[in-house]
Formats: structure tokens, sequence, C-alpha cells
């Protein structure tokens, strides 16, 4: 195979990624709003606006703003609004949507968890554009690390890599099975399917970009890395007081 891996579409080439970003958050929408008719849970339209406005919001800026901290030197010495634009990280998004999401509640007074119903359509989403990660070899920042282990593919240079886009597809598979085992539980509060998925996806990039190239912000950790661990340690606090809610909520039945 030949990267970046491109298709014609209306006799213009284009590159794989965007059209299996495009994808992603097409069947992502579509499963999302199928999950949504079936919830017994429902949201008022000024609600589910002022979420959805604020996570697609919070995702759109945070994608951009950590993807370009990457390379901070980089982006003060060569900056222009295109290569601004054209610089994202799903790491950046999910931390910014968060933000984008509680603030919006914030607004409407809205206090209830509405987290859980993201998270299939989310995971959904992840593994259709890592896919067209894949895709591009060696073309964009999403490969790994020269390797000698029976891992390594060859991504369109001289070097066997870290398929990082590929352990990422399989933790994700991983992760879509074990928490559907535990939503089928169905003895969990509202949004700690959420909770759990945030700490698991985190954790996972944290380690995960040891083995893809970076610049080093901290020691030898990249801006990623850094998110990564606020984010850990947020989610961290946040399941702790849910599960002492739960023993409180246990202790007062019995």
């Amino acid at each position: 195979m030949d990267f970046p891996f491109t298709f014609q579409i209306f006799g213009k080439t284009i590159l794989a990624h965007p059209v299996f970003e495009t994808l992603g958050i097409f069947f992502g929408m579509r499963y999302y709003f199928y999950l949504k008719r079936k919830s017994p849970e429902k949201l008022s339209f000024n609600v589910s606006a002022a979420i959805l406005i604020g996570a697609t919001a919070g995702a759109l800026l945070g994608s951009k703003i950590i993807g370009n901290l990457e390379n901070p030197q980089s982006l003060l010495e060569n900056f222009s609004f295109q290569k601004f634009w054209t610089n994202n990280t799903i790491v950046g998004g999910l931390a910014f949507g968060l933000i984008g999401v509680e603030t919006a509640k914030k607004v409407v007074g809205h206090k209830e968890s509405t987290g859980d119903l993201i998270v299939f359509p989310l995971i959904l989403a992840m593994i259709i554009g890592r896919i067209g990660c894949l895709l591009m070899g060696i073309h964009e920042e999403t490969y790994g690390l020269p390797t000698d282990s029976i891992f390594g593919m060859h991504l369109g240079d001289e070097y066997l890599r870290h398929p990082v886009a590929l352990y990422e597809i399989a933790f994700l598979l991983f992760m879509w099975f074990e928490l559907k085992m535990i939503a089928k539980k169905d003895k969990y509060p509202s949004g700690f399917l959420f909770q759990l998925f945030m700490l698991s996806y985190f954790t996972f990039r944290f380690l995960l970009d040891f083995i893809k190239p970076k610049i080093e912000i901290i020691g030898n950790l990249g801006t990623i890395q850094i998110v990564c661990l606020m984010v850990i340690l947020y989610y961290i606090y946040a399941i702790k007081n849910t599960v002492n809610l739960m023993k409180t909520k246990n202790t007062i039945t019995i």
C-alpha cells in the first residue's frame, strides 16, 4: 500500500484522513441520535441545543489549541491561520469539549450528567477516524517511533514503525466491550460510564505518546501528555466522589 492513501472523488484526489474523519462524525452523530430516541431520559430543546453548541465549540477550539501547542516554538515563529486551523488533536477536542458542555449546562441551569449517551457514538467516531490516520502513514503526525518488534509496519519510509493508530483502534474496541458490560449491570449513577471512558482513554493516550514523536515540554513529556495528566487527575477525583456517593446511598438504603 502506498502512503498517504487517497480517493478519487468527482475527478479530484482526496486524502483518506478527511474522508474517514467526516464518516466518523456522520456515523457517530447518527448513532447518538438513535440512542437518544431510545433513551428514557428526555432533555428539553434548550438544554440539548446548549449542550450541542458547548460541546462543538469547545471541541473545535480545544483540538486546535492543543494541536498547535504540541510545537509551541513553531507556532510562535511561523504563525499562519491556515497552519493553526489544520493542526488538530482529539485530546484537546475531548478536554475542551468537556469544558464547553459544563459551561453550557451552567448557563441553562441543568445539573444532571449528560455524558453517558455520547460514550459509544464517540468511540465509534474515533475508531473510524483512526482508520484515516493509519492510511496517512508518516504524512501526518499520527505515526509511531521506529521499532524492531513484531508489530512494526512500513508507513511510508524506510523504518518499521509502531502502528499507533492500530493500537488505538484495538484499545477502543476493547473499551467498547468493557463499558458495554458495565452498562448492562445498570447499577451505576448517570455519568459514571462517561467518567470511566475519559479516565481510560486519557490514561491510554498518556502512555501511547511515549512511542510517538513529540516535542518535549516538561521533562520527557509532550503537550498532549501534560493535558492527559490534568484530565486523569480530574477524573480520579470525580470517580472517587461518585463511588463515595454510591456507598452513601447504599448505606442509607440498608
